[in-house]
C-alpha cells in the first residue's frame, strides 16, 4: 500500500539549467524556496551555508527546535565539487547541488564525519561500514548530505516516551507553536522541512513516522510502498513495515525526490518485487488529476472520535475537503468502509511482529558494525547501557524503554509471529484497503490525519488560536494554536503516481501552506543574500 501526506507551497514543476541569479530574478525566500527554484539558482555552494546559518539560529539557540543532531562538515567541500562539477559537465539531475538532510537512523559513512545513532548514546562513534542505499542514490545525483535530523529515540520503539526526544538530540518541538508536538519520529525531519532549514529531508516510517510529522508540520510527505525505497543501511524497527520517504514543503519537491530515491537495491530484497521500470513521479503533477475520480471516506475507522480521538475541528476543514475535492471533479463515496476496520483496532499481531523483528534485526545491526565504541553488541546491552548511564538516556519524564525490553522478551520468529504477520497482510490489505478499493471502485482513499496517523495527508488547515491546548508528553503540548493538521491519500501498492497527482491537484487548488508560517522566533532570518559572494 502507498500513503501520502501533502503540503504546498508556490513551486513550479519546470526547471532550468541556470546557473546564476540575476537582478531580475532574486534569490527565493529559503522559508518556501522548491527544488526548480534553488536549481535554477544554485551557485558557488552558497545554499549550504546558508541552511548552516539558519540552523545556527534557531536549532540550539533562539527557540531551541533541537530538530538536527549534527550537520556535515564535508558539505562545504562538496558543494564547491557539486559546483565545479555542474560549471564544467552539467548537472546530474534536478538534486544536483541541493542540501538534503537525513533521519539519524539512515547511515553515512564515517569518513565523512558524521555518526549514525538512532539519537541513543549507545551508538555514538560507531562505524556502518557503507552509505545506506537511499543515500548512495542521493549522492548519485549530485545531491549535498546537510546532516543528520533528531527523531525519537529508536525511530519512537524505546517505550512510552514524547515524540521527537531521543538522548542526542533533546526534545525536537514544532515550529508552529512553542513546544508543540512535532509528532514522530521523524520529527526532526519535518521540523527542518517546515522552515527551510534544508531543502528536503527523509525520514522513516514503521507507523506513521513520515505522515504523521507532515501533518504537524505543514509539510508534504510520502510513505512509499514497502519495497519501493531500500532500507540497506537504515537502523531497523521491522522488514515488513519499514520504509523510507521524502518531506518536503511542496509536492513537487517530494516527486522529485522519491524519483531518485526509489528503485531496486541488490542490499534489500524487497525492492527487487518492485513494477519496473520507476515511474518519473514529476510527470504525475497535474491540477487535472482528480477529474473522474473516485475518493472513499473510511469513515469506520477514520473519523469515529470513539476510536481517532479526532478534535470535532479537525472533522469540519475535512468535511471543507470533501467539497474542494468535489470541485476539482472528484467523486466523494462516503462512506467506503474497510471491512477489517475494527479487526485492525482491535488487533495486537503489529506488536508482535514488531517486537520480535526489532529484536532480530537490532542484533544483525550491532553485529554489522565495524566500529563500537561501548560494546552494545545485542538489544539486552542496550537495555542495560540505558540503565547505567541515566543521566544521558533516562533524564527527568524519559525514563521508559518498556517497548525494548517487550522487545527484548521475545524468542524469535515462531509460529505466532507468522500467524500475526499473516493477520496483518490480510486484514490491511485483501480485506482491508484493496476491499474497499474494490467493493465501491474507488481510485484512492480520502481521510485526515490526525486521530489514525498511519495514514498520509496534505496541508488541511491549522487548528484554531482559541483550541485547548492539551499535552502531548513531559515537555510538548497537542493540539495548540496554528499548529498544523494534515490531509491523507491512501491507495494499494505501487499507486504512488496516481496518489501524487491527487495530492498536486489540491495542494495547488488550496495553497494550505502558505496560509500560516511558524511562530515569529522560530523563522530563521539568514537568506541567500546575506551569503552569496562571502
Amino acid at each position: 500500500m502507498a500513503w501520502i501526506l501533502v503540503g504546498l507551497s508556490l513551486s513550479s514543476v519546470g526547471w532550468t539549467s541556470s546557473v546564476f541569479f540575476t537582478t531580475s530574478a532574486p534569490p527565493p525566500d529559503l522559508y518556501e524556496a522548491s527544488v526548480p527554484e534553488l536549481q535554477a539558482g544554485l551557485t558557488s555552494g552558497q545554499f549550504t551555508s546558508a541552511y548552516f546559518a539558519r540552523i545556527e539560529e534557531v536549532n540550539l539557540q533562539g527557540p531551541k527546535l533541537r530538530a538536527i543532531i549534527e550537520t556535515n562538515p564535508s558539505a562545504l567541500e562538496q558543494a564547491q565539487a557539486l559546483d565545479f562539477e555542474r560549471l564544467i559537465y552539467g548537472r546530474r539531475s534536478p538534486l544536483h547541488g541541493i542540501p538534503v538532510l537525513l533521519k539519524d537512523n539512515i547511515a553515512t559513512v564515517a569518513f565523512e564525519g558524521m555518526n549514525t545513532t538512532a539519537g541513543s548514546y549507545s551508538l555514538l562513534g560507531s562505524i556502518f561500514p557503507d552509505d545506506a542505499g537511499v543515500v548512495k542514490r542521493l549522492r548519485a545525483a549530485g545531491a549535498i548530505i546537510l546532516g543528520k535530523a533528531n527523531l525519537s529515540e529508536w525511530a519512537h520503539f524505546r517505550g512510552i516516551l514524547a515524540a521527537g526526544w531521543s538522548g542526542r538530540g533533546g526534545q525536537t518541538t514544532n515550529a508552529y507553536y512553542p513546544n508543540a508536538d512535532p509528532c514522530g519520529s521523524s520529527s526532526g525531519s519535518g521540523v527542518a522541512s517546515s522552515i527551510g532549514l534544508t531543502a528536503v529531508s527523509l525520514g522513516t516510517e514503521t507507523d506513521s513516522s513520515i505522515t504523521c510529522p507532515a501533518s504537524n508540520n505543514n509539510v508534504v510527505g510520502i510513505k512509499p510502498t514497502l519495497g519501493l525505497t531500500s532500507r540497506a543501511g537504515v537502523i531497523p524497527i521491522s522488514e515488513h513495515q519499514d520504509t523510507v520517504g521524502p518531506l518536503t514543503r511542496s509536492v513537487v519537491d517530494a516527486a522529485i525526490v522519491l524519483s531518485i530515491i526509489a528503485g531496486p537495491d541488490p542490499n534489500d530484497n524487497y525492492t527487487l518485487a518492485q513494477p519496473s521500470p520507476v515511474p518519473d513521479y514529476t510527470l504525475a503533477l497535474n491540477t487535472s488529476s482528480l477529474i473522474g475520480k473516485r475518493l472513499g471516506v473510511p469513515r469506520t475507522v477514520f473519523l469515529n472520535d470513539t476510536i481517532t480521538g479526532n478534535d470535532p475541528y479537525v472533522n469540519v476543514i475535512f468535511s471543507q475537503a470533501l467539497l474542494t475535492l468535489q470541485q476539482l471533479g472528484a467523486t466523494i463515496v462516503d462512506p467506503a468502509d474497510l471491512p477489517s476496520a475494527y479487526e485492525i483496532v482491535a488487533s495486537k499481531n503489529e506488536t508482535i511482529v514488531a517486537d520480535i523483528d526489532f529484536k532480530v534485526q537490532i542484533n544483525d545491526w550491532f553485529e554489522s558494525l565495524v566500529e563500537n565504541p561501548f560494546n552494545v553488541t545485542s538489544l539486552a546491552d542496550l537495555i542495560a547501557f540505558n540503565d547505567k548511564y541515566p543521566a544521558l538516556e533516562k533524564p527527568t519524564g524519559y525514563i521508559d524503554q518498556s517497548v525494548l525490553i517487550e522487545s527484548e522478551a521475545t524468542t524469535g520468529r515462531n509460529a505466532t509471529f507468522f500467524e500475526a504477520l499473516a493477520f496483518d497482510r490480510e486484514m490491511g490489505g485483501i480485506q482491508g484497503i484493496d476491499a474497499a478499493l474494490k467493493q465501491y471502485n474507488l481510485d484512492a482513499l480520502v481521510l485526515p490525519a490526525p486521530g489514525y496517523t498511519s495514514t498520509p495527508a496534505v496541508p488541511l488547515g491549522f487548528y484554531p488560536d482559541n483550541v485547548t491546548i492539551g499535552s502531548a508528553g513531559p515537555n510538548t503540548i497537542y493540539p495548540a494554536p496554528g499548529v498544523p493538521i494534515g490531509l491523507s491519500f491512501l491507495g494499494t501498492a505501487w499507486s504512488e503516481y496516481s496518489l501524487i497527482g491527487f495530492a498536486y491537484a489540491y495542494e495547488q487548488k488550496t495553497m494550505t501552506r502558505l496560509q500560516r508560517k511558524a511562530y515569529a522566533a522560530a523563522i530563521p532570518q539568514t537568506q541567500l543574500a546575506d551569503v552569496i559572494g562571502q
